[in-house]
């Protein structure tokens, strides 16, 4: 009994260890997706490619709008957002499985597949260097 205590509280420093880790700032995530992209990001890719329709009817802008400082509302609900840019709303890019979720929406949204690296990391790039 001794012993499973002893696993129970490894596995629970190691989890506790674990999250830690992955609870990022926008900077930390940026440098992960540039390390999967396995080259540096480029900002204004990142706002062209935010910007731009991609076969489809919406961009990112559709519901951030051109310039994500100020708050959006998505473009078939109404459903009102904070700014995307972290600057503007520091509760962004915080929660590295938080931003996952919604690339993964929102890229199917705009592209009909799943984002690179690459273009995650340029648009987070861009969107870091919007400051006040």
């Amino acid at each position: 009994m001794h012993t499973f205590f002893r696993i129970l509280g490894g596995v629970t420093l190691a989890w506790a260890c674990a999250t830690t880790a992955s609870a990022g700032t926008p900077a930390e995530q940026l440098n992960a997706l540039a390390a999967q992209a396995g080259r540096s990001p480029n900002p204004a890719q990142g706002q062209q490619f935010f910007n731009a329709q991609h076969g489809r009817e919406w961009s990112c802008a559709s519901c951030h709008s051109a310039l994500p400082t100020g708050d959006g509302k998505h473009a078939s609900t109404g459903k009102p957002m904070g700014p995307l840019a972290p600057a503007f709303n520091p509760e962004r890019f915080t929660d590295p499985a938080k931003s996952e979720k919604w690339f993964r929406r929102n890229c199917n949204d705009v592209l009909a597949r799943a984002c690179t690296a690459a273009e995650k990391a340029d648009v987070l790039a861009w969107l870091i260097s919007l400051k006040r």
